[in-house]
């Protein structure tokens, strides 16, 4: 497979990580071009367990950043000590990364993802369930919490800084969502009148030139003619 880009995500790369917590990698690869040609596509994802591993096809994963998903533009934001899998091509996609950013995009989908968070916790109930299930709801709580955060500074400044500056705060809202859910709602809605009275760095529309332009190089660089048997 050929990967152009991989690093460590999720609770290790926000410093939430405590002993026992999962390593998630995720990256992206390039599908050999000749594939395209053919009557199948090739698989656009491929997601393992032990290791926590997801990769999406360069395409994929393009489209998915220009939709602003919070998870993928990860990737793109990592420290440099995350990375695993850095290639030419990698750095390319990485020096492009804010002309796929736009501030409806981000904020519906931070600010989205954050609000799903809420209605998961809030249908769980008064918090009077299995210890398996509180650690769940604690995690999900501290998930809440970094996208209305990290949301905000997107769209606010066009920079995602993915270490969390507190992450004993993190854990400790955590604990209280889990007693209360209700403990989440007052954050969730200063964010959201914080995304109403703040004018974004970002533009209206992400510019998808040059995500074009990089994923034509991809194909490029990865064709190789078919020889008939």
């Amino acid at each position: 497979m050929n990967v152009l880009l991989s690093g460590i995500v999720g609770s290790t790369a926000y410093g939430l990580a405590r002993p026992g917590s999962d390593i998630d990698r995720l990256g992206l690869f390039a599908a050999n071009t000749a594939d395209f040609h053919g009557l199948h596509r090739p698989t656009e994802s491929h997601v393992t367990n032990h290791p926590d591993q997801t990769l999406h096809e360069a395409a994929k994963w393009c489209r998915l950043a220009l939709g602003g998903n919070p998870t993928v533009m990860e990737l793109v934001w990592l420290p440099d000590d995350l990375y695993e899998v850095r290639t030419p091509l990698g750095d390319e996609l990485i020096d492009i990364r804010s002309t796929l950013l736009s501030a409806k995009r981000v904020r519906d989908a931070y600010l989205g993802y954050a609000t799903q968070q809420f209605k998961r916790l809030y249908d769980r109930g008064d918090g009077s369930f299995s210890a398996d299930t509180r650690k769940r709801t604690e995690k999900h709580a501290r998930h809440l919490r970094r996208l209305c955060h990290q949301g905000f500074q997107l769209y606010s400044t066009g920079h995602l800084q993915i270490r969390v500056d507190n992450p004993d705060e993190y854990h400790e809202f955590g604990e209280q969502v889990a007693a209360d859910a209700m403990v989440a709602l007052p954050m969730l809605q200063r964010y959201e009148a914080l995304f109403d009275s703040t004018t974004s760095v970002l533009p209206d529309k992400p510019d998808e030139a040059p995500a074009e332009a990089w994923l034509r190089r991809v194909r490029a660089a990865h064709y190789e003619p078919v020889t008939q048997a």
